[in-house]
């Protein structure tokens, strides 16, 4: 195992699921430990910037999700082999720790609080829940879509369909990305995880209400969604808030869905706030 970093230089290391996956992290600063989420299609790399800010206050662990990066995977997915695998991270350091996810990562951290992993505070920004009748969320046999074009091996178009279908991103700012040669080789490379992200979201993008005894959680939560993001987001935080016990709703003035990626200092200080209060 590495050891502890300070000033913001990642320590590599690794611990071992419950069923033995091998999931690798980087380790940085000290204090009291959080433990970062990554979204869809996306590994430590998205989260680093981020990571870095956090670990000027407290310990930071930021982590490949399974079948991403330096992580391993097994044969068959299930949505809990996930949650014990950031339960095997709180365990590492400690056995209780904040934690924050984006996105189809923020509803993966929920599930972990939810399933009792040790989750301390919970910090979520913008978990894509589609409540209310209107469109919002991916288009009807969105998951056979993406599981009919993986097992073609059309991975650059089940990234394309995802990021359209799922992200409601225009078609030309796709085109734009496949113009990037690394960056949208990476993005193909974690196309395989995308039913993985899918099952995470289960059937909470069928534009119905939370139920609140599925998501019932005594970690303190703070749901954040950004001020340019679309209305559907701010409509699920909002519901979900109302749900849970301990939770609260902020808007950030000037964020998108990726901020995570692209304004981490924006971000950060937030979630410092959050993570270091009383």
């Amino acid at each position: 195992m590495g050891s502890n970093s300070k000033n913001g230089t990642a320590a590599d290391s690794a611990v071992a699921s419950a069923d033995g996956t091998r999931i690798a992290f980087e380790r940085l600063g000290e204090g009291s430990p959080v433990v970062l989420v990554p979204s869809a299609l996306a590994d430590r790399g998205d989260t680093r910037g981020l990571a870095r800010l956090l670990a000027q206050r407290f310990t930071v662990v930021n982590y490949d999700r399974r079948g991403r990066g330096a992580s391993g995977d097994a044969k068959a997915y299930a949505v809990e082999r996930e949650i014990e695998d950031i339960a095997a991270l709180i365990a590492h350091v400690g056995g209780s720790a904040s934690v924050f996810g984006s996105s189809s990562g923020a509803v993966l951290a929920l599930r972990a609080a939810v399933a009792g992993a040790g989750v301390d505070r919970l910090a979520l920004y913008e978990p894509p829940f589609s409540v209310e009748p209107g469109g919002f969320g991916p288009p009807p046999g969105f998951p056979s879509r993406i599981d009919a074009l993986l097992s073609e091996g059309r991975r650059p178009d089940a990234v394309r369909e995802f990021m359209t279908g799922a992200q409601g991103m225009p078609g030309f700012v796709v085109g734009l990305m496949r113009m990037m040669p690394k960056q949208w080789a990476t993005l193909t490379a974690m196309a395989h995880t995308l039913p993985y992200d899918i099952a995470v979201m289960g059937d909470t993008q069928r534009g119905e209400p939370l139920d609140a005894d599925a998501w019932s959680t005594d970690a303190r939560t703070l749901v954040l969604t950004g001020g340019r993001s679309p209305a559907g987001f701010h409509r699920a935080a909002e519901e979900l808030a109302g749900v849970l016990d301990a939770a609260e709703h902020r808007v950030l003035p000037g964020l998108n869905h990726g901020s995570v990626m692209t304004a981490p200092k924006r971000l950060a200080p937030v979630l410092a706030e959050f993570f270091g209060g009383r």
